[in-house]
């Protein structure tokens, strides 16, 4: 990707990658298993965070000179996520996505 730092492409990929993750688990997993899982507060949460680093890869990708304010955003709605899956429990691929989605997006912050 032209333009773009080593750092910012592996940043793009953690947020593709969580937003597959809690996107693609919010729907299938999380609509299966029922009960703690599909909780308002968390599922909520799960969408948030599929969008959150969404736009994150998407203004990383347009050059956007505020994708950091939103790579901060993403990072603190990630560390939520990634909190609220391990409480639930069963989302170990989730959680995993979301702690290294936000290590890269508060790469991007610094």
């Amino acid at each position: 990707m032209d333009g773009q730092s080593s750092e910012m492409q592996a940043c793009i990929e953690a947020c593709l990658s969580c937003y597959r993750t809690c996107l693609g688990m919010a729907s299938r997993h999380c609509l299966e298993a029922g009960g703690r899982h599909v909780e308002p507060e968390h599922f909520r949460l799960m969408l948030s965070c599929a969008e959150a680093c969404r736009a994150s890869a998407q203004l990383m990708l347009i050059g956007s000179a505020v994708h950091r304010h939103q790579c901060a955003a993403c990072a603190e709605i990630c560390a939520a996520c990634a909190r609220s899956c391990e409480e639930i429990g069963d989302m170990d691929e989730c959680v995993a996505a979301c702690r290294a989605c936000e290590a890269a997006c508060r790469k991007m912050t610094a």
